[in-house]
């Protein structure tokens, strides 16, 4: 059993995934020679050669592909067997991986990191911008917390109940979607309608990799369309272009209180019903019971909601 290295196990794993040297060693943080000195020590553990090179890459041997569905299983209960059994925050130099939307970050770690700084001064977060991939990872659990935008109404393809049933979530906070257009924009000078909504063409910020919001769908499903003339990476620099043209920005009510101060913007509804949205908590089951990840989890929620109901 000593043969059996986690971090051999680990090479394996990714190197399935990536089919390329190179790229497994980005992902795993070392050098190119590095990886290729532990796929030696795999062919020699598993006494097969595992990858062929091609000109498309590595190509799996029929052995190597009979080891991926199991591989997962094993690296998680290995990770199991040496995860400490106490969980000590003030002690821990321990790194957490969170993904989460850019407009989740300033809506809720503000609220909980005081006090993750307080009791442990010597753990890391590594974060990254939600993307398409990032559900993706919370699954192979490469990242352990996720904070994503889902949406409780019933026509939207991010409905909550969508959500794998490998992974566990909390709901942390309800949103709605607010429209801002500038100051004596020709809109403000007609009746407030769909109809106007639709006049003036629009800019939007894609949101965790998605390009689209639940209010497109609703307006698909009536046979209507925004004229999307830009799309933009975040609401700051959306604002600012909103604040200096006749484009229309649609933008999470939240993010929108935090942000009005600076830009002169009005702020009106959106004429189109649908349901609130959510920022969600998703981990994967395989964390449940592991106590620095329970720890973070109740961190989170706890400080989260103590915010909201002194607000509420």
């Amino acid at each position: 059993m000593s043969k059996f290295d986690l971090n051999l196990l680990k090479v394996l794993e990714i190197l399935l995934q990536e089919r390329n040297v190179s790229a497994a060693a980005l992902r795993l943080n070392l050098s190119q020679s590095a990886v290729s000195k532990h796929l030696s020590r795999l062919r020699e553990m598993f006494a097969d050669q595992l990858f062929e090179r091609t000109a498309q890459g590595l190509k799996p041997t029929p052995r190597a592909l009979a080891l991926a569905p199991q591989l997962r299983q094993v690296i998680q209960q290995l990770e199991k067997l040496t995860r400490p059994a106490m969980f000590d925050p003030s002690d821990s130099r321990r790194k957490f991986r969170i993904h989460l939307a850019d407009t989740a970050c300033s809506l809720t770690f503000p609220l909980f990191m005081p006090e993750l700084l307080n009791q442990a001064p010597k753990i890391t977060l590594k974060t990254n911008t939600w993307d398409e991939d990032s559900l993706n990872q919370l699954l192979k659990c490469e990242v352990d917390i996720g904070i994503a935008c889902r949406e409780w109404d019933p026509r939207s393809p991010l409905h909550i109940k969508h959500i794998p049933a490998e992974l566990n979530y909390t709901e942390l906070l309800q949103e709605h979607s607010l429209c801002l257009v500038r100051e004596n924009h020709p809109a403000l000078k007609k009746k407030w309608n769909l109809e106007t909504f639709l006049l003036y063409r629009h800019l939007q910020v894609t949101i965790g990799g998605k390009d689209h919001w639940l209010l497109d769908e609703v307006l698909k499903s009536e046979d209507l369309y925004r004229d999307i003339a830009i799309d933009m990476p975040d609401f700051y620099s959306a604002m600012s272009l909103c604040e200096q043209t006749d484009l229309i920005l649609c933008a999470p009510a939240r993010h929108v209180s935090q942000m009005a101060k600076y830009f002169n913007l009005k702020v009106l509804n959106i004429p189109v019903e649908f349901a609130d949205g959510a920022y969600v908590l998703l981990w994967h089951k395989h964390f449940d019971h592991d106590n620095g990840h329970l720890w973070l989890r109740e961190l989170i929620i706890n400080n989260v909601g103590k915010a909201l109901d002194e607000t509420s």
